[in-house]
């Protein structure tokens, strides 16, 4: 919001939560759709394309190295302090979004509710199918609204059905590869099993990270018997995750890697770029075909009513991260100090984001 709406102008408020709403209810990674969408906005494909790719690769290189790393270092040593002040200054930009969203979202009695009784949910219920399931009912509730808006004339924005034909293809073409290489015991067919697997993930995946690790440990721990990880590796790689910036679907670089490293360092490479292609690519295809057919919906009053409640959701499940993320920091003086310091630099100073984050990760590194 501080980047791209107040200091860039990409997109409006308004434009963003709804970004941000419309990519609640598709699987994949909702960040990384949200930041697709605007790189769409302003570019059309190539810049979108650029936009995920750039988001991603930070990131996927340094969860990808550490599946090289791993075997060199004792478990102790992989504690990364230099991003430990990384967590609480998170809070600290989360509750900045939440401020900010309430101002846009949060104009009457109805959506004070409304995003309380979002926010409770989706700190309480776990579950993969909280997020979209909140986000309809919020806007079901909406349209009980005395408020009546007059359609909307406007040119309806044409539908890629070839985004939803490719993705469908990829799916069934690799399912098909992936069968073909295990039945045939092929000797090349990990590949092709890691990208079917990863491609699946991508596709089906509701509720971010933590489904993700608990679809990886049954994938790749408990069906392979520790064939390619053990269930400590793997949930040592996603811990290094959680003490990263970026998208929490890195992770995939890393297991990528792992599932690779005893076929050789040239596979173990393959596997580290292969797992996150096949992780983002669903989510990148699905939210380029359905976000015309939002487009042409929301002209219809239904669905525009509909909209109030649905942002009143989101700024909810902002606020339920918010708490879950600050419960989980240690409480000592210093993480409270950040997390009130970076609120407040973003609030009322004009300093960057990013030197924010600079600043926390040289406090990591030097005290």
């Amino acid at each position: 919001m501080k980047t791209f709406v107040q200091q860039r102008k990409d997109v409006t408020e308004q434009e963003l939560m709804e970004y941000n709403a419309f990519c609640q209810l598709l699987p994949g990674a909702s960040s990384s759709q949200t930041l697709t969408l605007i790189g769409y906005k302003r570019g059309g494909l190539p810049l979108a394309i650029a936009t995920l790719a750039i988001w991603i690769t930070p990131a996927c290189l340094l969860m990808g190295s550490l599946s090289f790393l791993l075997q060199y270092f004792d478990k102790r040593a992989l504690e990364v302090d230099i991003f430990k002040y990384v967590q609480p200054m998170a809070v600290g930009f989360l509750a900045y979004g939440g401020i900010k969203a309430c101002k846009v979202s949060i104009r009457n009695m109805a959506t004070v509710v409304i995003m309380l009784v979002a926010m409770l949910t989706a700190f309480f219920v776990k579950s993969p199918w909280t997020f979209p399931a909140l986000i309809i009912l919020g806007g079901i509730i909406s349209n009980f609204s005395d408020k009546r808006i007059p359609d909307i004339e406007g040119k309806r924005k044409k539908i890629q059905w070839s985004n939803l034909w490719l993705f469908a293809l990829i799916f069934l073409v690799a399912g098909l590869l992936s069968e073909l290489a295990r039945t045939n015991d092929w000797i090349m067919r990990r590949p092709f099993n890691l990208f079917e697997n990863f491609y699946r993930f991508g596709s089906l995946v509701f509720g971010g990270g933590d489904i993700l690790i608990a679809m990886l440990l049954e994938q790749y721990v408990t069906r392979s018997k520790s064939q390619f990880m053990t269930a400590e590796e793997l949930l040592t790689g996603a811990g290094i995750m959680r003490a990263l910036p970026g998208p929490t679907f890195s992770l995939a670089a890393f297991v990528g890697g792992m599932v690779m490293r005893n076929l050789g360092t040239g596979y173990q490479f393959l596997g580290c770029i292969l797992a996150p292609v096949a992780i983002f690519l669903p989510s990148m295809l699905l939210v380029l075909f359905f976000f015309p057919i939002w487009n042409n919906l929301k002209k219809h009053v239904i669905i525009y009513r509909a909209l109030e409640g649905i942002n009143a959701v989101v700024v909810g499940i902002m606020w339920s991260a918010t708490f879950i993320l600050f419960l989980s920091v240690n409480p000592e003086w210093y993480n409270l100090l950040i997390m009130a310091g970076t609120l407040c630099l973003l609030y009322f100073s004009k300093v960057p984001s990013p030197f924010i984050v600079i600043a926390c990760i040289l406090l990591g590194w030097w005290l």
